[in-house]
């Protein structure tokens, strides 16, 4: 007797539940946002690119022309050689490892700076567009906002809200 009224217990809840659950899923809103055209398209995505190309162009251009200068050195060299002493070709060859050694080191310096401000410029652009993307799920009721998918309905796209709503916003 104890099984026949376990198993009464559990159907008859296992018959709410199946009953609960279509009523739920029609509720159920869900949407997507592609990220990367958001980081493309954003004004202030923009104007964070725009920013880190003012604040390193002049080391970017430092460095291209020292790399033109250090090709016109081995160059100059090449043509050079066969004329030099065995003395002086070795100083000039010293002197060419040690500049390029040099601008190596700077490039990869400029490098590793470049990519921690992108970095920093990237982490603060995702923090807006999930603040922004939780502020939209919430006023438009959305249960799940996705950044990834398979296949997405166009429908349930809100990436030109998100954009509009951050270029909307003012710059911090």
């Amino acid at each position: 007797m104890k099984h026949t009224s376990r198993f009464a217990a559990c159907t008859l809840a296992l018959a709410a539940v199946a009953a609960w659950v279509p009523a739920q899923a029609q509720e159920f809103k869900a949407g997507f946002v592609h990220t990367e055209r958001v980081f493309r398209e954003a004004n202030t995505a923009k104007a964070a690119q725009a920013k880190l190309e003012q604040e390193f162009s002049r080391r970017d251009k430092e460095l291209l022309d020292q790399g033109n200068a250090l090709k016109a050195a081995n160059e100059k060299f090449e043509r050079e050689a066969p004329t030099l002493s065995e003395s002086q070709r070795t100083t000039r060859q010293r002197q060419l490892v040690d500049q390029d050694r040099d601008f190596q080191r700077k490039r990869r310096e400029f490098q590793e700076d470049l990519n921690l401000r992108k970095s920093e410029e990237l982490t603060q652009m995702g923090d807006r567009v999930n603040k922004v993307v939780k502020q939209i799920a919430e006023q438009e009721k959305y249960d799940i906002i996705l950044d990834q998918a398979v296949y997405i309905n166009p429908k349930n796209d809100i990436t030109d809200k998100v954009i509009k709503a951050l270029n909307a916003a003012p710059a911090k």
